[in-house]
């Protein structure tokens, strides 16, 4: 399509500010290797939530869910719990906590003040740098493919996809290189208002464009309807009988069953914590424990406004755009949805900063996903091996050198790889197969030493790698079981073939984080050196929360979906749903979040408390 000279002058304006906010923090970013990936600790919690919900805003993931809505209808609000997007509730009610108390700098790190500094814990440190540093250059890898397949559809200059994409990726590496964490914070967060400005804009388009009766008229009986029953019963045959290909594919028809795999799966791996990408980085660069978990709380706030692009996308497709999808035959491509409702709905100057929106999206996970590799790079390789005693300015440039590296390898792959999907199955099937495991095992057992970690991870990824060799019939979903029993097997019968992590690293891992699960004897021997020690008692109480925050998050982005299907009575439940799981969350979360008196930020609450409270208090000295 052809782009107006008023929307290409409004992308290169974007393109342009980004760069300059690169510049204008380099200073700040280039005073030491904390400053550069974690913002020195002193980003308030809004703005990394903000800024790590616009890095999960991937125009990919985006299309996927919309697919999901067209196909499925409002049931399909439920699938991205494959994901699993309710990862971030487990991660705003207790896991942020336990993880900003460690104050490293990465992953890794984090593995030795769990498993010590012997062989056991160097294992355990390299499997998740491997690990880390391999998913990044994937991840690159997947966005130079989306990048240059989405930007090749909307300029106009005739160039190939790939040379989109390096160009493209080339302006992110400008920003993201100078201004490290701080670069990244402040340009996702303009990220979010361009993103947040053109979700909207969509969801307008479609509520004023399309009337309920239109798109009753366009969907099959159920289509909108939330709850489902033991199978899908959904037939597209009288409409679009190509999508009843698409659902015998994904095997979702006996819905309730596919349902219970997805939470099994999701409650592990969100239990497991986060990877060791842009999402662990954020929550290490909070100022405390405390910010951590309202940081990671805000995410699910921030990511709302996507489901109004999500939604509205879906609606106008549903009534306008089922020819051109039928001629597609069974190679339904909905990634073409978004381009046709930018031709025939968005006016001139709109499409071009929509655009600028989505070319936002790209950026903001690229961004976020060099700094998190470049910080394991540095910290994890070139600070623990190479250079242990070099000076902070050496290692900054040593910074700049691993994210200028990372973005080239990226590129690499991604010239070499076939498309978006041979890079996602690689990643989904392959990279995360292990993960679960190893990584629930590391909070709540004190067995689990660096040798069982080690043998977790590994034995869980080949399994994983092997699985679409052996069984090529089967799901990833469907073989997730069989992934998760090799990789627990692995883990206890490594851990048992060594002897435990050292007690004093695992008494004083157990006092810093304060884990609930099965600690007895590190519980006693904490109890030992400091008699005052509590235990944390707090199980049932983050169940609780876990269950209500899930219910909150979920009801929040059906708000949307609702709205723009024009499904009133579902709409008024979610809006009722959102307001009750809030006032739980505040009496039964928020309220007993506790201060990490010792921090910097801790003390400036205290401090604040104080003077208003000064303000507040009447002079005793003045008479009345």
């Amino acid at each position: 399509m052809d782009l107006h000279p008023l929307d290409l002058a409004i992308i290169a304006a974007y393109l342009v500010a980004v760069v300059f906010v690169g510049f204008y923090l380099s200073n700040r970013a280039s005073e030491d290797i904390g400053s550069y990936f974690l913002g020195g600790n002193n980003v308030p919690w809004w703005l990394l939530g903000t800024s790590n919900a616009s890095s999960m805003f991937d125009i990919t993931g985006t299309m996927w869910i919309v697919s999901l809505l067209f196909v499925y209808g409002m049931k399909g609000v439920w699938i991205p719990w494959l994901w699993p997007l309710f990862n971030q509730i487990f991660l705003m009610v207790y896991l942020s906590v336990w993880i900003r108390r460690s104050g490293v700098l990465t992953g890794a790190e984090w593995m030795t003040t769990r498993f010590g500094k012997k062989v056991g814990g160097e294992l355990a440190r390299i499997s998740v740098l491997v690990f880390a540093v391999v998913s990044v250059i994937g991840f690159l890898s997947y966005a130079f493919q989306g990048i240059g397949k989405f930007s090749a559809v909307f300029f106009p200059f005739g160039w190939g996809p790939k040379t989109y994409a390096v160009i493209l990726m080339g302006i992110c590496a400008i920003y993201v290189v100078l201004g490290g964490m701080y670069s990244v914070v402040f340009t996702d967060v303009i990220q979010f208002v361009v993103l947040t400005l053109g979700s909207l804009i969509v969801g307008y388009v479609a509520f004023t464009t399309v009337n309920p009766a239109e798109l009753a008229g366009s969907v099959p009986e159920g289509w909108s309807e939330l709850f489902f029953g033991w199978r899908l019963d959904l037939d597209w045959s009288t409409h679009l009988p190509q999508v009843n290909e698409r659902i015998a594919q994904d095997g979702y028809e006996l819905f309730t069953i596919f349902m219970m795999m997805v939470l099994f799966k999701g409650i592990l791996v969100s239990a497991a914590g986060p990877a060791p990408n842009y999402d662990m980085q954020r929550v290490l660069a909070a100022r405390d424990s405390r910010e951590a978990a309202l940081m990671s709380g805000f995410v699910s706030v921030c990511t709302m406004p996507r489901w109004f692009l999500i939604a509205g996308t879906t609606t106008l497709a549903a009534v306008s755009f089922q020819g051109e999808l039928a001629a597609m035959g069974s190679n339904i491509d909905f990634e073409m949805l978004l381009p046709w409702i930018i031709r025939d709905y968005v006016p001139i100057g709109v499409t071009g900063m929509l655009l600028a929106g989505l070319l936002a999206a790209f950026m903001s996970t690229f961004d976020s996903t060099v700094n998190a590799g470049a910080a394991y790079l540095v910290n994890d390789i070139f600070k623990r091996y190479i250079a242990p005693d070099a000076s902070e300015q050496t290692y900054v440039i040593a910074s700049y050198t691993a994210s200028f590296l990372l973005v080239g390898v990226g590129i690499g792959f991604g010239l070499m790889s076939r498309s978006i999907d041979s890079v996602t199955q690689w990643i989904v099937s392959g990279l995360y197969g292990g993960y679960a495991a190893p990584n629930v095992l590391k909070w709540h057992w004190w067995r689990l030493n660096g040798a069982g970690y080690f043998s977790g991870m590994i034995g869980g990824i080949v399994v994983a790698l092997a699985m679409p060799v052996l069984f090529p019939e089967m799901s990833a979903l469907h073989s997730f079981p069989y992934i998760l029993v090799v990789s627990t097997i692995a883990c206890i019968a490594g851990s048992y073939a060594r002897p435990p992590t050292d007690k004093a690293v695992l008494r004083d891992f157990y006092m810093s984080v304060r884990p609930w699960g099965l600690w007895g004897p590190i519980e006693e021997l904490a109890e030992a050196k400091d008699p005052s020690f509590e235990r944390n008692r707090q199980f049932g109480r983050d169940a609780i929360n876990v269950v209500v925050g899930v219910a909150w998050q979920t009801a929040l982005f059906l708000i949307p979906v609702a709205l723009l299907f024009y499904d009133y009575t579902t709409l008024a439940g979610a809006v009722a749903v959102v307001a009750v799981t809030m006032v739980i969350l505040k009496k039964n979360w928020y309220d007993h979040l506790e201060e990490d008196e010792t921090s910097d930020a801790a003390r400036a609450r205290a401090k604040a408390r104080a003077e208003e409270a000064a303000v507040a208090a009447p002079d005793e000295t003045v008479a009345p």
